[in-house]
């Protein structure tokens, strides 16, 4: 899987105040005048003080040649002021690809401090990652007097899980950091019912559906961001509604998800997995399908892979989806 991108292809994230985008040449000038600043710089690990004009412009063209390889994903925060656009901080995601996590960072300029600026960004861009790259977990670091930073990362999720020190270049030594991490169900969660406290764990029906095309590869889908444990690839289905047979459940979510018409006729079932997760208990068939109308396209904004049985494993998957992986690969 690959999943670097060229800067002109990152499409900007945006939130309700502010928007994510890569660096331009000509953000040299206000990214040089926020961050030039020692109570900014004093709280970013790798940021000299002071900081130059010469500096702000290697910066942004190292960030957009490390989005186009996929190293790390550094963007502008930005938000509207007197009807333009303009740059308030920056947040960037530093990947470690073999270790499958990313190290998260975040500044922004002097006044626009205590308007909840960090969080809406950090949040926004931790989310995105999890769900749109190949990680298992966001890490980062806060030095132990930045308690504003740290109120951030607990703000969006992230949970504290040791202490170390760690250099920054503008304080000239090493200083304590707090280390906080930050994995999918710690900012999605997973999809469960209600339960009250105490009481047995509610059953999940959810029906699940290998579709294998001609060349014998397999469909799978990635939960986009905004659902539970988004980032995830997984067979297409979904819940079953009150008195709605799994065939039933799948010609209706393979229409709604896909854009993909099946007939109950072509709907086989294989496997069964039955799994315990802390709130809820998932009990899923999987289907197989090979014929169908139309072309499998994603209707909620979720990428798609068609897939070789032999490379299923190397897409991370709930846990409910793993065991069926092997099963399937022996079947095909």
């Amino acid at each position: 899987m690959t999943d670097a991108l060229a800067p002109s292809d990152f499409i900007p994230l945006t939130t309700e105040r502010l928007t994510l985008r890569p660096f331009h040449a000509d953000d040299a000038a206000e990214l040089h005048r926020l961050i030039n600043d020692w109570e900014v710089c004093r709280t970013l690990a790798a940021v000299p003080f002071p900081y130059s004009r010469q500096l702000a412009e290697e910066w942004i063209a190292s960030t957009r040649a490390s989005i186009a390889e996929g190293r790390a994903y550094h963007v502008a925060i930005t938000g509207q002021e007197a009807d333009r656009d303009v740059v308030i901080g920056g947040a960037g995601l530093r990947i470690d690809a073999a270790a499958r996590t990313a190290r998260l960072g975040y500044w922004v300029g002097r006044r626009f401090w205590g308007h909840g600026v960090a969080s809406e960004a950090a949040g926004r861009l931790a989310r995105w990652g999890l769900a749109n790259l190949d990680l298992e977990r966001l890490e980062a670091t806060v030095a132990t007097d930045n308690p504003g930073s740290i109120a951030v990362l607990r703000r969006i999720g992230f949970r504290h899980v040791g202490e170390g020190v760690e250099a920054f270049q503008a304080r000239g030594g090493e200083h304590k950091v707090l280390r906080f991490e930050a994995t999918r169900e710690d900012l999605f969660g997973h999809a469960a019912p209600e339960r009250e406290e105490g009481a047995e764990k509610p059953i999940l029906l959810v029906a699940a559906c290998a579709l294998v095309d001609l060349d014998g590869r397999v469909l799978l889908a990635r939960r986009p961001e905004g659902k539970k444990m988004a980032g995830l690839w997984e067979f297409p289905g979904g819940k079953l509604n009150a008195n709605e047979t799994p065939e039933a459940a799948l010609i209706r979510e393979l229409r709604e998800e896909l854009g993909i018409d099946v007939t109950a006729a072509c709907l086989a079932p294989l496997f069964f997995t039955s799994h315990s997760y802390e709130r809820f208990h998932l009990l899923m068939p999987l289907y197989v399908c090979r014929r169908w109308s139309g072309t499998a396209t994603g209707q909620e904004g979720q990428a798609l892979a068609w897939v070789h049985k032999d490379r299923l494993a190397e897409y991370p998957m709930p846990a409910a989806d793993r065991p069926l992986v092997p099963m399937l690969r022996d079947f095909l």
